[in-house]
């Protein structure tokens, strides 16, 4: 396989070497210069040159398509069907960001130790890549603890971390975590912000989206990976690094397919080395201890150090039995647990000893762990689902894994084991005082109270969703900050998210819409948005299901505030507008008033500025009638900004002016920061460029106290817009790479795009015309990607002025047209006024004065009415300066003096000084 892939790298690179040449000669086939022997030959026959191109194209395209088929490895025949129309809930993984604690359990395996051992280190020292590392074998003979305990012994050979997944491949009332949901926390495991997860409908396409970011972040990485319990190769390979620095330890029960991988069969342990486990965790003496008996014990467990492990433990907890007392317990349990799989019948017998060896409490608590629908829980989730105080909670847990009935991961939480899984829900099956309903109500309701005490440090103005009216007393733990929150919220994700599925799937409604409504706020601010969409999507089934349209309304709004963060602008207008239908057919004006103003926001971003003030009137007036003061604040700000955005500049300060009132009034520092920023924009349109700044500043201080570094990024860009238009241009190129890379760490396409905008607009300022137009080309094709027809707009003027630059007059005219054809449908007639002014400066530039004057006084006239001042001046200067070409300088002094005293007022003194250098001839 390797050198299939070597040979096809090699074919591939002297295929490019060979074209590159080729591109090179026929480029210069027409040149001047004379070439010597053959290749003077080839510079006379330059169509002879295009035809040997185009065959060795060919011939290449052909070769790597051949090679492509070749090496491709063979999918899965059947990979794990996609969820209908999203709307199954996600199956989110559990990723630990360390690996589990090693265990004393652990026993010789020296030989499949040794043998992984030397494949990484012959792997290493040789520079090859390292192969994936199967560990399969049936349940209970040790995988899981093999592969921890082998990534303890290598974890110095990867220092870049170690990752341990559990794929719930064969974990009961859990389905196995689909790769793009396990891709998804793996990438949040490792520093990806969500907003930088890739999310869409197409499961495929987001899948193999999420597999190359994962790959990429591994990339020149020494890390180590443990995908324990995986189902099939399919849901593994995703998930597998590209990089050849990675090991990968892969558990399973099952033979996996995978290619150039090395299996690591585990098997039960030999007899001798069984019965040393046993005497070892037995805590007696081998003296002590009747070697036949102990032989014919870790027989009756097969062999498998699970069962030995308990079994053992039986012995140490109880001085006065006798190896033999333990081996007559041992057949009686054996003999009733029958039913069991022959393969697991054993390892079952070893249960029932150590279950009966429990006070009759432990027992009921061990029976409630069974029910538990997530992976690990702590201490005050058990707590809730024993019924019990965390106290008693807490000595339960430490009990069972006295007994070796559950694991300890970091952070004081627990684990069944699988096999213990099943077997405790057998317990609580056959009438064990609880059933699967009792239980995911305890565990739901102890997670909303969790929940609301975590929003309250997420969600703006006191809105977060009201705990429920349950038992007087649920204990949680202490969150006392939004950073505790978010942590917390990470750590229980996958587990609150295996809660609501099972609750769906015991047809509880009313726990589901709840459950689901107390997730949002994190999952608005943390994501994958698209779990958030599969999530209300079975919050809003579930309404339907029982009439609750107060519900249905709360999950559409929420579905269509999560479609706007994925710019799925037309799904989140048609979800807003459903959940305005169904708050209107209740009363329900809050909802309503918050449902219009989120849906004011698309049609902003997509600038249907019209039906955007609409909504945001309606809200507004809503509000006002409800004394809902935030909810003012928010319509009043997003009015502003639509207002701002059709170039009503004073109607944009006034609106801003009072929203920010509110917000300082509030303490809202969030919305103080926002309604800052939008003021600093509309007063550098005003050519306030003082007071622009100022706001900006202060925004930025705001969105750094907060630490919210996309909106620190989108402030950066405003001052450096300030300080492009008052001449800083090394302090504007400065903001804006600070701003872009705090866009390209988190994933925000618009803001990313703006920043390249910016920069081609200082490569076209500062001379390097040929950046610029790769940086706007570059802003345009991602804003025409979002649906942004407002950067389309600005790209586009900005590339007329860039083409005019190098004499490419059509294209600029065509870019002129376009945009302004954009900018008149959006209202913006203060863009509107730039573009003119471009277009006016590169018809100067040709020799097209009269054209250029035309559209000067066009710009003036919109700039005059509009109240845009910097347009103003320009167009007075370019109306100047096209007087001056047509031999009218006593025409042209009037418009380049009111030029000149604009951009005094402006602080843009080289503007001023620039045109008045044009009349000092005159004055002299």
């Amino acid at each position: 396989m390797r050198l299939r892939r070597g040979v096809s790298l090699a074919v591939v690179a002297a295929g490019g070497a060979v074209t590159t040449i080729l591109v090179g000669l026929v480029t210069n086939a027409v040149s001047e210069s004379k070439w010597p022997g053959w290749l003077g030959w080839l510079q006379r026959h330059a169509w002879f040159s295009f035809a040997v191109l185009g065959a060795a194209m060919v011939g290449l395209s052909v070769l790597l398509a051949s090679l492509s088929e070749a090496g491709a490895p063979t999918r899965p025949a059947e990979p794990p069907p996609p969820p209908e129309d999203g709307a199954d809930l996600p199956g989110a993984a559990l990723v630990l960001r360390s690996l589990p604690r090693d265990t004393t359990a652990f026993t010789d395996r020296t030989t499949e130790l040794d043998t992984l051992v030397r494949s990484v280190r012959n792997a290493q020292e040789t520079g090859q890549a390292l192969p994936v590392h199967v560990i399969d074998g049936m349940p209970g003979v040790g995988k899981t603890t093999f592969a921890v305990h082998a990534g303890h012994v290598l974890s110095e050979r990867f220092p870049d971390g170690q990752l341990f997944v559990n794929l719930n491949g064969h974990t009961t009332g859990r389905p196995p975590v689909q790769a793009t949901e396990a891709l998804a926390s793996l990438l949040a495991a490792t520093g990806v912000p969500a907003q930088r997860i890739p999310v869409g409908d197409d499961l495929g396409a987001v899948t193999e989206a999420r597999a190359a970011m994962w790959r990429s972040r591994l990339a020149d990485k020494k890390a180590l990976l443990i995908l324990d319990n995986a189902a099939s190769y399919g849901q593994l390979e995703p998930l597998l690094p590209g990089g050849s620095g990675c090991l990968v330890l892969v558990t399973s029960r099952k033979r996996l397919a995978a290619y150039e991988e090395v299996v690591l069969p585990v098997v039960a342990l030999p007899p001798e080395h069984a019965v040393d486990l046993f005497v070892r965790l037995s805590g007696r003496a081998a003296p002590s201890l009747d070697r036949a008996v102990l032989e014919q014990l870790v027989e009756l467990c097969g062999y498998l150090p699970l069962g030995v492990s308990l079994l053992a433990a039986r012995l140490r907890h109880r001085p006065s039995w006798s190896a033999e007392d333990l081996r007559t317990r041992l057949v009686t349990a054996r003999d009733r647990l029958g039913e069991f799989r022959a393969g697991e019948r054993a390892v079952a017998a070893t249960f029932s000893l150590s279950y009966q060896d429990l006070a009759p409490e432990r027992q009921y608590f061990f029976r409630c762990l069974g029910l538990y629908p997530g992976t690990e829980l702590d201490a005050f989730c058990a707590a809730a689902l024993g019924g019990v105080p965390v106290a008693a909670a807490r000595e339960g847990l430490d009990s069972l894994y006295d007994a070796h009935l559950i694991d300890e991961h970091p952070g004081s939480r627990f684990r069944l084991h699988d096999l213990l899984r099943d077997y405790a829900r057998g317990l609580a099956d056959e009438g064990g005082g609880m059933n699967s309903v009792q239980a995911v109500q305890r565990v739901c309701s102890y997670y909303l109270v969790a929940l609301a005490v975590a929003n309250r440090h997420l969600a703006r103005g006191g809105r977060a969703p009201e705990p429920p009216d349950g038992p007087a007393r649920i204990e949680t733990p202490p969150i006392g900050s939004r950073t505790a929150a978010l942590g917390w919220l990470e750590d229980e994700r996958a587990n609150v998210l295996a809660c609501i599925r099972r609750a769906n799937d015991l047809a509880l409604h009313e726990m589901v819409i709840r459950m689901a409504a107390a997730m949002a706020p994190f999952l608005r601010q943390a994501g994958p948005w698209d779990q958030a969409v599969a999530l209300h999507r079975t919050a809003a089934e579930a309404a339907r299901q029982t009439g609750d349209r107060p519900a249905l309304a709360d999950a559409l709004a929420e579905l269509g505030v999560v479609r706007r963060f994925m710019a799925a602008y037309p799904e989140a207008v048609e979800a807003l507008n459903e959940a305005v239908t169904e708050y209107e057919a209740v009363g329900e004006k809050r909802g309503k008033a918050d449902a219009l103003n989120q849906v004011g926001i698309v049609w902003y971003m997509t600038a249907d500025n019209e039906a955007s003030a609409r909504a945001q009137t309606e809200a507004l007036a809503l509000y006002r009638e409800l004394g809902d003061r935030l909810g003012q604040a928010n319509a009043l700000a997003d009015l502003g900004m639509v207002r701002r955005q059709t170039s009503r500049f004073d109607a944009a300060v006034e609106a801003q002016t009072e929203a920010l009132a509110i917000y300082r009034e509030l303490g809202d520092r969030y919305g103080e920061a926002n309604s800052l920023r939008d003021l600093g924009v509309v007063h550098c349109l005003l050519g306030e460029y003082p007071l622009a700044a100022r706001h900006h500043r202060e925004a930025f201080e705001i969105y750094r106290t907060l630490d919210d570094r996309a909106h620190q990024a989108y402030a950066l860009n405003e001052l450096g817009v300030v300080r492009r238009l008052t001449g800083d241009l090394t302090g504007a190129r400065e903001a804006h790479t600070r701003a872009l890379d705090h866009f390209t760490e988190l994933g925000e396409r618009f803001g990313s795009a703006n920043s390249v905008r910016h920069l081609g607009v200082l490569d076209r300022l500062e001379g390097d015309v040929p950046g610029a137009i790769r940086a706007l080309e570059d802003a345009l094709d991602s804003y025409r990607a979002l649906g942004s027809r407002g950067g389309e707009a600005t790209s586009l003027g900005e590339l007329g002025v860039t083409h005019g630059l190098v004499g490419e007059g059509d294209g600029a005219v065509e870019s002129f047209r376009r945009s302004l054809e954009i900018l008149r449908e959006l209202g913006d007639r203060c863009g509107e006024a730039e573009v003119l002014n471009h277009w006016g400066t590169v018809l100067r530039s040709s020799g097209d004065a009269d054209a250029g004057g035309e559209r000067f006084v066009q710009a003036r006239d919109l700039a005059r009415e509009v109240g845009c001042p910097l347009e103003e001046a320009r167009a007075l200067e370019g109306i100047g300066r096209c007087d001056l070409s047509a031999g009218g300088p006593e025409r042209a002094e009037g418009p380049l003096r009111e030029a000149v005293a604009l951009y005094r007022q402006l602080g843009a003194d080289e503007a001023a000084e620039a045109v008045e250098r044009l009349l000092a001839p005159r004055a002299g």
